[in-house]
């Protein structure tokens, strides 16, 4: 594969995109540092998506592997983990990042920022989310340790590392290459980058 076979989320922006059911994409994480925010809309019905905390009791888990189906607010099936090449730490508890949470953290003025990448992006295809849903954290890596404390680390990913999800019906997939460069979850230079996707 060729880079110019793949699309481009550039460096703190949101793409999206829809996909037909039984459709597989790719989403790469290019330089292995980045965290990609990633939604799931049924095409169909935009108030029905996909669900971290639908998906996390059905899974059993807080991180998805390999063969789970992720689940949507409907307690229905909307996309299937199908391959990762990652070590598979991804997040589904923290919710996108926005500008609320930037001025939280203490940055003075406006910060880019996921919850806006994603209505960006949707806005693009035409589209407007009735919501922002807790999004499936692609290579975020956040430790929930012993006493019931998380942690906010690099990803552990490698340059080119990719996962492949399977639409489970007709969607709208949303991504947005995390903006964060307050906290290291973007690598230790704290530089958000570009990643890419496929559909395959």
């Amino acid at each position: 594969m060729t880079k110019k076979e793949l699309t481009e989320i550039p460096a703190r922006r949101g793409r999206a995109l829809r996909v037909e059911k039984g459709r597989e994409i790719k989403l790469v994480n290019t330089h292995g540092t980045q965290v990609v925010d990633t939604w799931a809309f049924n095409a169909a019905d935009l108030h029905e998506f996909m669900s971290m905390e639908h998906t996390r009791p059905h899974i059993g888990r807080i991180m998805p592997k390999v063969g789970d189906i992720l689940y949507t607010n409907k307690r229905r099936p909307i996309l299937t983990l199908v391959e990762d090449t990652s070590p598979g730490i991804h997040d589904t508890i923290i919710a996108a990042c926005d500008r609320y949470r930037y001025k939280f953290l203490g940055f003075d003025g406006y910060h880019d920022n996921c919850t806006d990448n994603l209505y960006g992006g949707m806005a693009e295809i035409g589209l407007t989310p009735p919501e922002t849903p807790s999004p499936l954290n692609m290579w975020m890596n956040i430790p929930v340790k012993p006493d019931g404390t998380i942690g906010w680390l690099p990803t552990v990913a490698k340059p080119g590392d990719f996962v492949v999800l399977r639409a489970e019906m007709d969607v709208v997939m949303a991504f947005s290459a995390c903006p964060q460069d307050l906290l290291p979850i973007n690598g230790p230079e704290h530089k958000p980058v570009e990643c890419h996707f496929q559909v395959i």
